[in-house]
């Protein structure tokens, strides 16, 4: 009796762990790679998008020395900053982005943002 109740069991259980596992995506053509180069990790778009926001970043300090928020001296130190981080970019880039180059980037690109931030924030203009 037990035999037949557990042979009945197995197949139950199987029926609902089939619909998860056909849920699961597929892996990319080249398999999933760890590593420098990622090549199924560190994609075109999201290289794009680190490029997008470096340049977005110059290009919100162009338009607040424009609009007067910053000062020409506030706005050169901070695109030294923007400077260094596309120069780590090219670099990176060369031999492909790993994910440790993608968050240093990233957090790069936050520090200088937030001290254009601050730098709006301050209201002492000086340019001198």
């Amino acid at each position: 009796m037990k035999k037949l109740i557990l042979a009945a069991l197995i197949p139950a259980t199987m029926g609902l762990a089939a619909p998860a596992f056909a849920q699961m995506p597929p892996p990319p053509p080249g398999g999933w790679h760890h590593g420098p180069g990622d090549g199924g990790w560190m994609n075109p778009q999201r290289n794009d998008a680190i490029r997008r926001d470096i340049d977005g970043l110059s290009m919100a300090i162009d338009r607040s020395q424009q609009n007067r928020t910053i000062s020409y001296r506030e706005a050169n130190g901070l695109r030294r900053d923007v400077y260094g981080i596309q120069r780590a970019y090219r670099i990176a880039a060369r031999n492909g982005l790993s994910r440790q180059d993608v968050h240093d980037l990233a957090r790069r690109v936050n520090v200088v943002r937030m001290k254009l931030h601050m730098e709006r924030a301050d209201w002492d203009r000086d340019r001198w």
